[in-house]
C-alpha cells in the first residue's frame, strides 16, 4: 500500500530530527509554521496556483522563510514544492507533529461529557487514563456533547471508549428489536 504524500514528508522530517537531535527544536517551528499556514491561505493558495512558475515559487520559500526557520525546514518545504505538493504542507506538518508525540509518549485525547467536567473529575480521568495507557502525559481536548446524557467518550487514536448513557440505550434498543415477541 503506497505512503500518503504527508506520511513520506513527515517520516523523513522526523527521521532528520532525531538524526541531527533537533526533534524539540523543529517540533516547535513546526507548530509556528502550522499556525502561519492557518492564518495565510493566501499563501498555499498562492504556492499551488498553476499559473506560477515553480522557479516563483521556490524564490517565495527562499524570500518568506529563510533565517526565519531552520534549513531543514526550507529544504523540505523546496522538496515539497519541487514535487507540486505545497497543498499537503500543513498535513506534513501536522503527521510530523503526531509522530513527535507519539515519540515523547504524549496521548493526544478528546473526551466528551454532557456536562463541563470539575478540574478533581478531569484531573482523576486524566490519571486514570495514564494509568491503563503507555503514555507518559496527556494533551486533553474536552468537548460538551448535550445527547451523550450521561456517561462519556474518550477517543485516543484510533481507539474509542464509549460509556455513554446514549450508547447503553442505542444498544439496548438494537438488541430488544431482536426479541421475537410470541403469543402463547
Amino acid at each position: 500500500m503506497a505512503k500518503l504524500v504527508e506520511n513520506v514528508y513527515g517520516d523523513a522530517l522526523f527521521e532528520l530530527a532525531k538524526e541531527e537531535n533537533k526533534v524539540d527544536a523543529i517540533y516547535e517551528e513546526v507548530q509556528g509554521l502550522i499556525q502561519v499556514l492557518d492564518e495565510n491561505p493566501n499563501l498555499t493558495q498562492m504556492m499551488t496556483h498553476p499559473h506560477i512558475s515553480k522557479e516563483e515559487k521556490l524564490q517565495t520559500v527562499e524570500t518568506v522563510f529563510k533565517g526565519k526557520i531552520s534549513d531543514e525546514i526550507i529544504g523540505l518545504m523546496r522538496m515539497v514544492v519541487e514535487k507540486d505538493h505545497f497543498g499537503q504542507m500543513k498535513d506534513i506538518f501536522e503527521y510530523f507533529v503526531s509522530s513527535v508525540k507519539e515519540f515523547k509518549n504524549i496521548g493526544v485525547c478528546f473526551i466528551s461529557t454532557p456536562l463541563e467536567l470539575s478540574d478533581q473529575k478531569k484531573k482523576e480521568v486524566e490519571n486514570r487514563l495514564l494509568e491503563t495507557t503507555k503514555y507518559e502525559s496527556l494533551e486533553t481536548h474536552y468537548n460538551i456533547d448535550k445527547d451523550l446524557i450521561g456517561g462519556m467518550v474518550i477517543r485516543i487514536g484510533d481507539r474509542i471508549v464509549d460509556s455513554s448513557i446514549r450508547t447503553k440505550i442505542y444498544n439496548l434498543s438494537r438488541e430488544l428489536s431482536k426479541v421475537q415477541l410470541t403469543s402463547e
